[in-house]
């Protein structure tokens, strides 16, 4: 028996089928790919071209994205600070439960804070947790605006929510780039992964430019498979 956050007297339980089991009918290894960069910088593109190549793999994944979990789970939430990092632990608690299950599950949002990120990744075996930073240019991002929301922003007709107005650019460890994002109504800071070269625990993956060229979505996707064949998560 035991007390978790508000909740008195309530006991785990323990049933005969565990994730090993599950993980051997499914012939792969459970885990979470968290997909984190700006908005416009291609986390929903890379997220369905995985899924799918998982698929004709014969690998079951499934996709956790930002704004559609808003649209059900998360929809009581707004985009204060305090807001956000509760839709960032909900995904994290969704997220364990489906690596639980076996499933390769790819989570995509923005996520911007590092320590919310950090707390989802505490949820798992570190192997487990794998992050891959679309680093790709502010500029480039609002360059696309695929969905018009950089220009909404910029004429000041969208308020809550995290799209850039100004921007302030830091260097920080190692070269990265720390973003001061000023929104109609909240000012927050999108705080990307640090140390993606050396890797933390072998389980981080930056997607950048290449020369000033974007890869293609095949190419993003190619390297994060290539990732969970050599990590063996592709087989139990």
């Amino acid at each position: 028996m035991s007390t978790v956050g508000n909740s008195t007297n309530i006991f785990w339980q323990e049933c005969s089928v565990g994730k090993a089991e599950r993980q051997k009918l499914l012939n792969q290894k459970g885990c979470v790919l968290w997909i984190t960069g700006l908005s416009g910088s291609g986390k929903s593109t890379l997220a369905c071209t995985v899924g799918r190549e998982l698929h004709s793999k014969g690998n079951l994944s499934y996709i956790l994205d930002g704004d559609n979990l808003r649209h059900g789970l998360n929809k009581d939430l707004g985009f204060k600070a305090e807001d956000r990092t509760e839709n960032i632990r909900r995904v994290g608690e969704v997220a364990k439960l489906f690596a639980d299950a076996g499933l390769i599950c790819i989570a995509s949002l923005i996520s911007p804070y590092r320590k919310d990120r950090d707390s989802c990744r505490a949820m798992l075996p570190d192997a487990n947790f794998i992050e891959v930073f679309m680093n790709m240019p502010l500029e480039l991002c609002e360059q696309r605006d695929a969905k018009g929301l950089y220009k909404l922003a910029r004429a000041g007709k969208i308020k809550g929510m995290s799209f850039v107005l100004t921007m302030i650019r830091l260097i920080v460890n190692g070269g990265y780039n720390i973003f001061y994002l000023s929104f109609t109504g909240i000012d927050d800071p999108y705080e990307p992964p640090l140390n993606c070269e050396a890797s933390i625990q072998q389980t981080m993956i930056e997607i950048q430019q290449k020369d000033g060229v974007c890869p293609t979505p095949n190419d993003m996707a190619g390297e994060v498979v290539t990732y969970l064949e050599q990590k063996g998560f592709l087989q139990s």
